[in-house]
């Protein structure tokens, strides 16, 4: 890893660290959908504020897959930001666990609802990244959206996302939210949903902005 890649690596594990600490807590000390998606949203929204200058802001394998698409970013730095992204949500599913309980892990951990199958699922999931990587490239990428709103556009469309489906899948709308609590807890029954759901929702969104909405190259902003 190159020194100028370090501290991206660094700031793209605190950001998925905050998001799976504050979401697996929240929800194992009893919250509700009200409770776990305000608290989520927020640990987003703030941690873009924060670190979104360090390394873009991130914090999802789904978000990076679909700059990798966009060329923005290359394919070794895809990697290193995934790995930084699983490893952070893996430390902070492992600290609860040490807080809590493994089974308190579990709890927090996307599971799908009874009677909802993977496909639906799969599909909810990528509705709702959709909109999350749709909002990121339309407030982060395109110079003609207010330079201050993005932190606050998408900490809010994960808190939306959390609404729509978190009763339905759990609401990952992002890989590293479900590996890490799934590892530590065992509950692996909504993998299809937190791993394939937000990789093709991300995969849409970055199609219809590259192809259907993206600025002029003049207002596009590099990262």
């Amino acid at each position: 890893m190159t020194e100028t890649l370090l501290p991206k690596a660094v700031a793209e594990l605190i950001g998925a660290f905050t998001l799976v600490f504050v979401g697996v807590l929240t929800i194992a000390n009893g919250a509700s959908l009200v409770g776990a998606a305000l608290a989520q949203g927020l640990a987003i929204g703030v941690m873009v504020a924060a670190l979104g200058h360090v390394s873009g802001g991130h914090f999802n394998p789904a978000v990076t897959f679909a700059f990798w698409l966009s060329r923005r970013i290359s394919g070794a730095q895809a990697g290193v930001y995934c790995a930084a992204q699983l490893l952070g949500g893996l430390i902070a599913a492992l600290i609860v666990a040490g807080l809590l309980s493994r089974a308190a892990v579990g709890a927090g951990t996307p599971q799908l609802a009874e009677g909802v199958s993977m496909v639906p699922a799969i599909l909810a999931e990528a509705v709702a990244t959709f909109f999350l990587v749709l909002v990121i490239f339309g407030t982060v990428l395109d110079r003609r959206a207010p330079a201050s709103v993005y932190p606050f556009a998408i900490g809010l469309t994960i808190t939306a996302g959390i609404f729509a489906i978190g009763p339905l899948t759990g609401a990952a709308l992002n890989p590293a939210r479900g590996f890490g609590p799934a590892l530590v807890s065992g509950e692996w029954g909504a993998l299809g949903a937190w791993l394939i759901g937000p990789l093709l929702g991300a995969a849409l969104a970055w199609a219809v902005f590259e192809y259907v909405l993206a600025p002029a190259p003049e207002v596009t902003q590099e990262v």
